[in-house]
């Protein structure tokens, strides 16, 4: 089924790199990911559970964050994840790659005078 106009659908990478961003700032919780990217995107990205957990073991696995078990602000058991520096060179290509991409973007879409 097509996304609605008003849908906020993220592209797997794109996904990745908010949370490699994100975690760049500092180590959290899952749903702290998600509040932290609602908030940045001033409520504009909403990062469900469905999306979230397994994009951040999806990072795990290729060693670009770390987990380990913590207490959270509210003393529950929580899993807090950290960029490791594997995912910090990743999110530097990341970030170059998305620019590349937004301005190519915006050359098709006429917001962009091509260099001559």
């Amino acid at each position: 089924m097509p996304p609605s106009a008003n849908s906020n659908v993220l592209l797997q990478g794109t996904l990745d790199m908010l949370i490699l961003k994100t975690l760049a700032l500092e180590p959290m919780h899952g749903w702290g990911v998600a509040q932290r990217i609602q908030q940045f995107s001033k409520e504009a990205l909403e990062i469900g559970q469905g999306s979230l957990y397994p994009a951040l073991h999806r990072l795990e696995y290729k060693g670009w964050i770390k987990a380990e078990w913590a207490s959270s602000e509210n003393n529950r058991r929580a899993k807090f994840y950290a960029l490791t520096d594997t995912g910090r060179k990743q999110l530097d290509a990341e970030m170059a790659n998305w620019e590349r991409m937004a301005e190519a973007i915006a050359l098709v879409l006429g917001r962009r005078e091509a260099a001559q």
